[in-house]
């Protein structure tokens, strides 16, 4: 089984989960890197993979998807004039080629790819792999990868490493009460406003959920609409057709990309610390020994 990390998510967690008084020996903020190893030796230790990938973003905002939907993660991008999170910014962004050294170190494989982010990369491995995939994270948009089949499930991580849930078709159907394997549809009607997409006027989680209840594609929904379909009703028909243009450009957005070239994985965990000297070096700098000898242990390194 392969644990693929979407690692802005967990170092992002990791820096607001842990207190920002956590340093290093001289002074610089340790608390992501820290809570980032803890998050992956934890994970490590309940599902035992052959395997943990660091997926990371090539671009956190790809220009051919600000293209398709000019909005898009545009709140997340900092005005000069927001001091706290500016510093907020560098204080995390300062720790991740820290977390990155440290992993590259123990030998665990770490992927990205320009013009596409984690979520791609992380849907490319998991569909290509034939070995199973637990994906962890806290973003719910890749709740749209989960599949019985394979499998492929989500370690869920928004309650915490020791409450998360693990995502499987039925959790997704219980949840949102719709057939599993079409959250992205959902997704894509209900819109997500933290990433700047506004779903289709008018459409919340009850109606989306209604809607691909009946429906598994946009041209379907689309098709329905245009007939007047009862299954959706006269009120829903109107609002799909008013944004029709918006569900054409949004899906590509919404979807995970699954046919990226990415090496090869290697078949099975590293046997031996990969550079012992550059592990030692970064552990006497920033003082996450404690840290690091959790991962290593949960990988039976020592």
């Amino acid at each position: 089984m392969n644990l693929l990390l979407d690692s802005a998510s967990l170092w992002y967690r990791a820096f607001y989960g842990m207190p920002d008084s956590l340093r290093s020996p001289s002074g610089e903020p340790v608390n992501a890197i820290r809570g980032f190893l803890d998050s992956v030796a934890r994970l490590a230790i309940a599902y035992k993979p052959d395997q943990i990938v660091a997926c990371l973003d090539g671009d956190w905002r790809p220009a051919w998807r600000i293209e398709l939907i000019p909005q898009y993660k545009a709140a997340r991008v900092i005005e000069a004039d927001d001091t706290k999170r500016l510093q907020e910014e560098i204080d995390l962004d300062s720790q991740v080629p820290v977390i990155l050294d440290i992993l590259d170190a123990i030998g665990l494989p770490i992927i990205g790819i320009d013009d596409y982010e984690a979520d791609d990369v992380i849907a490319t491995l998991a569909t290509r792999e034939k070995s199973p995939s637990i994906i962890a994270t806290g973003d719910r948009d890749l709740f749209q990868l989960v599949n019985d089949d394979k499998p492929i499930s989500v370690a869920y991580l928004a309650k915490g490493i020791s409450s998360h849930e693990l995502v499987d078709l039925k959790w997704i159907s219980d949840r949102y009460s719709i057939p599993g394997e079409r959250y992205a549809l959902m997704a894509l009607l209900r819109g997500d406003p933290s990433d700047g997409l506004p779903g289709v006027r008018g459409i919340g989680e009850k109606g989306a959920a209604k809607i691909v209840s009946q429906f598994s594609t946009v041209d379907d929904i689309i098709m329905a609409a245009e007939k007047n379909d009862d299954r959706l009703g006269s009120a829903l028909c109107k609002k799909i057709l008013d944004g029709h243009e918006y569900l054409r450009k949004a899906e590509p957005v919404v979807n995970c990309v699954r046919d990226l070239r990415l090496p090869s994985l290697p078949g099975r965990l590293p046997t031996q610390i990969a550079d012992a000297q550059a592990l030692r070096s970064l552990n006497e700098r920033y003082g996450v020994a404690t840290s690091v000898g959790r991962v290593l242990s949960a990988l039976s390194l020592q």
